[in-house]
């Protein structure tokens, strides 16, 4: 899976959790909860559902990795690479 695949992902489960954000005007850099206006257990969904979608482990301590849309794209992708996908 690339991080264009990864990125569509990502932005699908967001787009769950607050459908009413437009996804193209998040910036890649920004800090999700503020941008889109989630809270911390709204968060907590979003880490679950890609936990699920994916079939990957993301620890509690890992979570601040995955605060902006590149850094939860740049994470999830190096967990898949290190588990052969």
């Amino acid at each position: 899976m690339n991080d264009i695949d990864i990125r569509k992902i990502v932005k699908e489960e967001l787009n769950n959790i607050a459908p009413e954000v437009d996804m193209d005007h998040i910036e890649p850099t920004a800090d999700l909860r503020e941008a889109m206006d989630i809270d911390s257990m709204d968060f907590l969904n979003f880490i679950t559902a890609v936990t699920h979608r994916l079939s990957i482990d993301i620890p509690e301590v890992d979570y601040p990795k995955l605060v902006t849309l590149n850094g939860a794209v740049a994470y999830i992708g190096a967990k898949l690479r290190s588990s052969g996908r």
